[in-house]
């Protein structure tokens, strides 16, 4: 059952005369396909279309839906084919391969006769991963919350780009938010804290949004706007603590006309839960 605005904006229901959807995750049905309805919530706006994190979470959940024994994403890339809009959605699933531990799944979001996303992703259970961790990597060091800069206080034009802001809380570090003042540090680094509204807790699938979440790199670089995302790997690596997460975004590279950017989430028990890189189109100046 649905008990919050993010859960209920990123529903899946089998769809209607789709009996394939109605045996998802029965290995015998058409050929491992199914179709699932969705509605794509005005909420989740940003620039010129509906932000690609919040839309690959929606995908994200009919897949899971496909897969229902194995319930967590491990590995997905999309391809943005264009830009989505609030409205009726549908999701189509194709299981490639389902194996013990692990199913392979192909999936593609449409409107009307446009498709949006497609996909291709490995789905299993986190909760049976061995729980060894070995990491070089190092957790992002963000000054305590109340010293730090809340998205309720960015600039009026920047919430009428990105109403999505609205969904959630974000605390950003003081020394990543000089572009909001006309000042970036030319860097290529923004960091921050972050939860979704109403106290809900991060799962893998929601942390398949937050990899998305965070204004484009590109604004401390000194070039605010919309970015639009060409293409998204994510890797989901552990299920998150519950509480505050931590997010880092950066980039190394901006040659023609593109950048990538690298993120990182971490959980309030110091765990690297997820990673991802995108490769997105410069903002327009």
């Amino acid at each position: 059952m649905v008990t919050n605005e993010y859960d209920a904006h990123i529903a899946v229901t089998p769809a209607p005369g789709d009996p394939a959807g109605d045996r998802a995750g029965d290995p015998g049905r058409d050929a491992g396909r199914a179709t699932f309805a969705a509605e794509l919530d005005g909420g989740w706006i940003v620039g010129g279309g509906v932000n690609g994190g919040y839309l690959l979470a929606t995908l994200g959940n009919a897949i899971r839906a496909t897969v229902p024994d194995k319930p967590d994403p491990l590995s997905i890339s999309a391809y943005y084919l264009s830009a989505s809009v609030p409205g009726p959605a549908s999701v189509t699933t194709e299981i490639k391969r389902d194996g013990g531990s692990v199913a392979t799944v192909a999936a593609e979001l449409w409107q009307g006769d446009r498709a949006r996303i497609t996909a291709l992703a490995t789905y299993g259970d986190l909760s049976a991963l061995p729980d060894d961790v070995a990491t070089t990597a190092a957790e992002p060091d963000l000054p305590p919350r109340d010293r730090c800069v809340p998205n309720t206080m960015a600039p009026d034009d920047v919430r009428r780009i990105a109403p999505m802001m609205d969904r959630f809380e974000m605390l950003f570090h003081p020394e990543h938010v000089g572009w909001a003042v006309g000042q970036p540090s030319g860097n290529g680094v923004i960091s921050a804290w972050f939860r979704l509204k109403d106290g809900r807790e991060p799962d893998p699938i929601s942390l398949l949004t937050v990899v998305d979440l965070l204004p484009p790199v590109t604004f401390d670089l000194g070039r605010p706007g919309w970015a639009p995302t060409l293409e998204l790997t994510a890797h989901i690596r552990a299920r998150p603590a519950a509480g505050w997460l931590k997010v880092r975004h950066a980039t190394r590279n901006v040659a023609g006309g593109m950048f990538e950017e690298d993120c990182e989430v971490w959980d309030s028990a110091g765990r690297l839960v997820a990673q991802s890189r995108q490769l997105a189109r410069l903002p327009r100046e």
